[in-house]
């Protein structure tokens, strides 16, 4: 009987640990669309190109319908092998670019960006910039939408947040300190804080590598739903739009300690993130030239490298 028990008990111990999560091996992150430019061109918008175990996805498509084409010609970039693109939210600065790189890929691979993740609440209707103007045209093309609603690993370690709860009230939405509204599926209208707002996570051995587009659910509440939801674990980096430009001091100040308490590794500030916010962020978390940076075109992130932002923003 004695026997019996211990083994029950094993059993029910066994079954209570978590299931591992799978990690990322190897990983690049290069920036295709952003302000600065060490070479190619500049635009108030963000793309980015993924490469992650041996997968290629672009996250964003940029602001003007050709930056991010023009720009991977420039660096021998060839997306039509890339399968999947994902949405960080609705805005044209980050969508902008959608249909004409699904239109130049296709022409050689159907298959190619024919996939787009995107977070529920993409395409409520906004005041006053309306719904989600690559729509139509990209389904027309042949593409697709995958929406969803809550954490989802895409591939092994490879994960997009979903819509990020608002622990903290961050307001990383408003432009002047004003938002826009948008109406809900009930026909109710409320202010617009981009609800469908998403980062893409990878869990590596080192920690967790964060890629945001915006940032608009708040710097602070994407990290702290990745770690929640994916696994608790340090930040080993943050690249991407944070919509810090317009922040106070005391904002910044407030970042960057809670940068620092999940043990920020490495951080780059492209799009909206602003270059003074950038230079707060490294005085208060306490890296250094060589582990935060602002992001340009070109710039780059690897799990075996480190940061490398290029000439115009080291």
């Amino acid at each position: 009987m004695k026997l019996f028990s211990a083994f029950l008990l094993l059993s029910v111990t066994l079954f209570a640990q978590p299931t591992p999560r799978a990690m990322v091996r190897s990983a690049k992150i290069t920036v295709l669309s952003t302000m600065l430019a060490d070479s190619g061109f500049g635009e108030w918008g963000f793309a980015a190109l993924v490469e992650v175990d041996g997968h290629t996805i672009l996250f964003d498509t940029g602001a003007a319908p050709d930056t991010v084409l023009r720009n991977v010609r420039q660096m021998g970039v060839d997306l039509s092998k890339v399968e999947e693109v994902i949405l960080s939210h609705n805005h044209g600065d980050h969508t902008g670019g959608l249909t004409t790189l699904r239109d130049d890929v296709l022409k050689r691979n159907a298959k190619a960006l024919s996939r787009a993740y995107v977070a529920k609440g993409i395409f409520f209707d906004r005041t006053p910039s309306g719904a989600l103007a690559a729509r139509d045209p990209y389904l027309k093309s042949g593409g697709g939408f995958t929406e969803i609603d809550a954490p989802r690993e895409i591939y092994p370690g490879v994960w997009l947040t979903g819509p990020v709860p608002r622990q903290y009230p961050e307001r990383n939405f408003t432009m002047n300190g004003r938002a826009g509204m948008v109406k809900l599926p009930d026909g109710s209208s409320v202010e617009d804080n981009v609800p469908e707002d998403q980062s893409l996570v990878l869990n590596t051995s080192q920690g967790l590598v964060v890629l945001s587009g915006c940032g608009h659910s708040g710097i602070i509440n994407t990290l702290t739903y990745a770690r929640k939801t994916i696994r608790e674990a340090p930040i080993h980096a943050a690249l991407g739009g944070f919509h810090l430009f317009q922040a106070d001091d005391r904002t910044l100040q407030w970042t960057g300690e809670k940068l620092r308490e999940m043990d920020l590794a490495n951080f780059m500030g492209a799009h909206c993130t602003g270059i003074e916010a950038v230079y707060k962020i490294r005085q208060v978390t306490g890296l250094t030239r060589r582990t935060c940076s602002v992001g340009a075109v070109g710039s780059t992130f690897s799990l075996d490298g480190g940061l490398s932002p290029g000439r115009i923003a080291r």
